[in-house]
């Protein structure tokens, strides 16, 4: 019996092992296939990573590489190939620093470096790359690195995207901001700018210069017979005659309409005589000419030397001789010199100039106001101020075009646009105190929206009365706002923020318009007159309103017509999508206390 006992013990003892080798052996299988399926997920997992990134890159709406550290090609997309008008072969048999323009070879060298060390995660740099067909395009590129498991840079991967079209776009408005779109000359803010600096440079070391203001004669009457084609193929060609007498130092501009202006450094009063009596020779062999019809063009020509003036008195001073040209018969030249003594001479400028000024002083005046009519509801929606001046002895008011000018030339404009903005704010607070609404919308110079005082002003007077801000409608004209796009665009972004809206007046009326759709902060589109005038009988101006309103629309933004002079046109902006209307038709412009008064009668 113990004998049984003790050979029955070494067996089980040995099946225990077994046993225990067995589930050591199973659990070891078992673990390995589990590892096996994590390196396959893994891979799995990694191939499709890869599978990601590969259809990503090739894929990509941009550009895009992989390079080696050292510059080497490892990969490029098709977009990149695309942009740069390089095979692929071609492209990974050169390097992006190859086709880079000698100008931009060095740029961002130090953020490259900084990625390297791992001081940025990414850099961006615009850049030229010359493309295959010999051209330079501009491109966006941002770069960043892939690492491996310690930090170490593996791989650069550059994004490439063509950025030529916003380049040229930008360039082309730098150059409207300073140039006249119609003449190619320079415009009135770079003309003034310069002769800011001229004045300086001369006062500082004693050379006199001269301006000129040239003006042609009877211009209007030109536009009337012969159109407004020839109208302006006549300023381009004065432009281009003035081109031909000028020094490179000079400077050359159109101020507006049919004035340019010329700046001579270092010009003697009697050099400067020579050349305002060439000009006046030289235009008047021009003739203006339709296809039945040919007029000889004349100017008149007023002349101011620098001699202890500031900028500003120069330009008015030779605006106000060339207004003694054209007193005197037209087609001539006139100096304006102050008298000896400093005593400067009586002009009927400066009596304007002067009136003016002591009508804002003594807040004479007068507001006006015209209905702007909600085409679908046929109520009234706000009302635009427009300013007149006080006639003499009781005569009737001057309408804008009458003084502002003189305004403008003489420093005032931004007293006046500010004496409006304040006495708009008074009515409609005074509305509001009743319990009534009142929408008022305001013109504003490109003199004012640069002053930052304006909107300090704007936002005292919300401080002060509490008035609703979007009862407040500022109106920028693109001619305003191109000639000083970044003050205008602060301005708007500033006072937007308050609540205040803005309107793009004569919107279609430049080559800008609808650069301001995309970079400038607005409410409403007022569309130019010169689509409206006519439009009934004419399909191109009917197809230029429909544009308009279907981009307003997508915009989310209002449309107003200007210029509705009568029911056909008014029923046409109704059928197309127009928002509001305004015009002769709806209602004429009326003092603003009786048009406010007044009973509205909708047509």
């Amino acid at each position: 019996m113990d004998d049984s006992r003790s050979t029955i013990r070494p067996h089980q003892q040995r099946e225990a092992k077994l046993a225990t080798l067995n589930a050591q052996l199973r659990r070891e299988i078992i673990a390995r296939e589990r590892a096996e399926m994590e390196r396959k997920e893994m891979e799995q997992g990694l191939q499709m990573v890869r599978d990601r990134f590969e259809s990503g890159f090739a894929n990509a709406p941009i550009g895009m590489a992989l390079v080696e550290v050292n510059g080497r090609w490892l990969q490029v997309n098709d977009a990149l190939c695309r942009i740069t008008g390089y095979p692929e072969g071609d492209l990974k048999a050169t390097t992006l620093d190859a086709i880079t323009h000698p100008e931009d070879i060095g740029l961002a060298a130090d953020d490259f470096q900084r990625l390297l060390a791992g001081q940025i995660a990414s850099y961006q740099v615009e850049k030229r790359y010359r493309h295959a067909w010999g051209h330079y395009i501009w491109v966006l590129l941002t770069v960043s690195v892939v690492r491996d498991a310690q930090g170490r840079a593996l791989h650069i991967i550059k994004q490439v995207q063509d950025i030529t079209e916003r380049k040229e776009g930008a360039r082309q408005l730098e150059y409207l901001v300073d140039h006249d779109f119609l003449t190619g000359l320079y415009n009135r803010r770079w003309f003034e700018r310069e002769l800011a600096r001229e004045v300086e440079r001369a006062s500082r070391y004693g050379t006199p210069g001269a301006v000129l203001v040239i003006d042609l004669d009877h211009f209007k009457d030109i536009n009337d017979s012969l159109g407004h084609k020839a109208g302006d193929d006549l300023l381009k060609g004065v432009a281009g005659l003035l081109k031909q007498r000028v020094r490179q130092a000079d400077v050359l501009a159109r101020l507006g309409g049919d004035e340019f202006a010329l700046l001579l450094p270092q010009t003697s009063a009697n050099d400067a005589e020579i050349v305002a009596d060439e000009i006046v020779k030289t235009l008047s062999r021009r003739m203006a000419a339709s296809a039945n019809q040919a007029v000889v063009v004349t100017a008149s020509v007023g002349v101011a030397i620098s001699d202890g003036l500031t900028d500003t008195e120069l330009l008015a001073y030779a605006d106000l001789a060339m207004y003694e040209a054209k007193e005197a018969g037209r087609n001539r030249f006139a100096v304006y010199l102050p008298a000896k003594g400093g005593r400067e001479r009586v002009s009927a400028r400066l009596a304007e100039a002067e009136r003016i000024r002591r009508t804002l002083e003594e807040d004479r005046l007068l507001l006006y106001g015209q209905p702007v009519l909600d085409l679908k509801t046929n109520e009234i929606h706000s009302y635009e101020i427009l300013v007149r001046l006080p006639g003499d002895r009781g005569g009737d008011p001057l309408l804008p075009s009458a003084f502002l000018y003189v305004a403008e030339r003489f420093g005032l404009i931004q007293a006046v646009d500010g004496w409006v903005v304040r006495n708009a704010i008074r009515l409609i607070a005074e509305h509001a105190h009743a319990g009534r609404q009142l929408v008022l919308s305001v013109n504003l110079s490109g003199k004012s929206i640069s002053d930052p005082k304006l909107a300090l002003l704007v936002e005292a007077a919300l401080d002060e009365t509490g008035i609703d801000p979007a009862s407040l409608i500022f109106e920028l004209t693109e001619t305003a706002a191109i000639a000083n796009f970044d003050q205008a665009k602060n301005f708007a972004t500033c006072l937007r923020s308050r609540g205040c809206q803005f309107a793009l007046d004569d919107f279609g009326a430049g080559f800008g318009s609808f650069y301001y759709l995309k970079n400038f902060p607005f409410d409403y589109i007022k569309i130019d007159g010169g689509f409206i005038r006519g439009m009934v009988s004419n399909p191109m101006d009917q197809l230029v309103v429909q544009a308009i309103v279907t981009i307003a629309q997508g915009l989310g933004k209002k449309t107003v017509a200007e210029f509705v002079s009568d029911p056909e046109t008014a029923s046409l902006l109704r059928t197309i999508g127009v928002d509001c209307g305004q015009g002769y038709y709806i209602a004429e412009p009326r003092p603003i206390v009786e048009a406010l008064s007044a009973p509205f009668l909708a047509p």
